[in-house]
């Protein structure tokens, strides 16, 4: 019953219990896994499985194990211990959190349970996903979210074998990335002075370490961070910060509203964008760079041109651009948002696509049509069967869902909406073959695992008249 659904899966006769005496044996380069593994069943387990030459669970890095991919792994139980093998550390931080889901779902609580024998059924599995993108993106501009929150968001992607954790860490409503050569970007850009007319003050940034220590955190549990940095539109932010940059340098506040603003960097803001990008160079050390791109209403030659300049900066720095549009470069990543023409076009010029479709992977919208549902972006009501059935046109890298924080403020608002939909859409891009049906049997019991990371079921309906 674990999601997402392994490639093969063979019951062995009797499994393993970790006990108090269970030790942990490593090879070199297996390390990083055995301590996640470590880290994350010491809270309810309480068992210290120290790291030991003689440990009955063997965690081996096997450059020689084959038809596993970057991602797969293989994992075997008998009643004398545990084999976890793959190719590469990520294969391995995969396979540590099929163990967690075969455990009783007691080991996922954060607080030690006494009396649960920790028993792992035996079983011989191998496993590998079917696509390599499957990502999610939050939106940390229109309401920011602490590093805590990231970090526990980042386990429960890890959870379910997520591996792309897309940051938009810049918009018109609020600049989260730190940048030394200019920093009235967080001082100005990071806050605004009401949401909405509420009358309340918002807003927040990172600094440097906190966002290199995320990207360790994740690159610990196999999931890749990708920043955006929005331009040439949704750039009011900035402006605020640096007005000379816009096409109208004015004065501007940091905008309080929602929707498109007109706000957008002029040609002339190149020389401020490569400085920007020099610095997340830096700090992101992953090979895909989000330039945004879209909704702008700058005429679509400078729009083209702004965006063709900006992604061959970071063609030239050895870094492959992402966007939600065109950039010009059949090199880039293009994340098609309004329909599956975008992808079929892309497809045909011979670019990478992830697919991103609103109305199968926007979760700002409702999950369902209820009246208990908390305020959410109007228009469409977006099922975990939506997001299971994502369009995927064959030769597309794979697919994520995104976050919009228009109205989503804490950490138990962001989580309700997720899941259970990020779990279908992990599903089904993970299975090789996957189906609704099987997929909905296997959540019955999923279900209490997402109750034991205390995940919110539901939302109490609040009034909300201003997001």
């Amino acid at each position: 019953m674990i999601v997402p659904l392994p490639s093969r899966t063979v019951r062995r006769g009797k499994g393993f219990t970790l006990d108090a005496g269970t030790g942990v044996r490593v090879t070199p380069g297996a390390e990083p896994a055995a301590r996640l593994l470590r880290t994350l069943l010491r809270p309810a387990t309480g068992l210290p499985l120290p790291i030991t030459d003689h440990g009955q669970v063997l965690v081996t890095l096997d450059a020689k194990l084959v038809g596993l991919g970057a991602e797969g792994y293989a994992l075997t139980v008998t009643e004398h211990g545990v084999l976890l093998r793959a190719g590469t550390a990520a294969g391995l931080a995969h396979g540590v959190q099929t163990i967690r889901q075969l455990l009783p779902v007691e080991a996922l609580r954060s607080q030690r349970v006494p009396g649960v024998a920790w028993t792992l059924p035996g079983v011989d599995i191998r496993d590998l996903p079917r696509l390599p993108w499957r990502g999610f993106m939050l939106d940390v501009a229109r309401h920011f979210q602490p590093v805590p929150v990231l970090r526990r968001f980042i386990d429960l992607m890890a959870f379910h074998k997520l591996n792309v954790l897309h940051l938009h860490l810049t918009d018109d409503q609020g600049w989260r990335m730190p940048v030394p050569r200019h920093p009235l970007l967080t001082s100005v850009g990071g806050w605004r002075t009401e949401t909405n007319g509420d009358g309340v003050p918002h807003g927040g940034t990172y600094s440097r370490a906190e966002l290199e220590g995320l990207v360790a955190f994740a690159a610990e549990r196999g999931v890749r961070v990708m920043p955006e940095i929005e331009m040439p539109g949704h750039a009011r932010a900035a402006l605020a910060a640096y007005p000379d940059l816009g096409v109208a340098p004015e004065p501007l506040p940091v905008w309080t509203r929602w929707g498109i603003s007109d706000a957008a960097f002029g040609l002339h803001a190149l020389g401020f964008v490569r400085e920007v990008l020099d610095e997340v160079l830096s700090v992101f050390p992953g090979e895909h760079v989000h330039l945004g791109g879209d909704e702008c209403l700058l005429p679509e030659d400078v729009h083209g041109s702004f965006l063709r300049q900006a992604a061959q900066y970071l063609l030239d720095h050895g870094r492959v651009p992402a966007a939600w549009e065109p950039t010009g470069d059949p090199r880039s990543v293009v994340m098609p948002w309004k329909d599956e023409t975008q992808a079929e076009k892309a497809l045909e010029r011979g670019q990478p696509v992830v697919m991103t479709p609103h109305t199968s992977t926007y979760l700002d919208y409702p999950q369902s049509d209820g009246t208990h549902e908390p305020p959410g972006q109007p228009g469409y009501v977006v099922t975990a069967r939506d997001v299971y059935h994502v369009p995927l046109p064959d030769g597309v890298f794979g697919a994520q869902c995104q976050l919009w924080t228009e109205h989503v403020r804490t950490r138990d608002h962001l989580e309700y909406l997720a899941f259970p939909r990020l779990a279908a859409l992990a599903d089904t891009l993970w299975s090789q073959r996957p189906e609704w049906e099987g997929f909905t049997t296997r959540m019955r019991s999923h279900s209490s695992r997402l109750a034991a990371l205390s995940i919110p079921a539901e939302m109490r309906r609040e009034r909300c008249e201003h997001s």
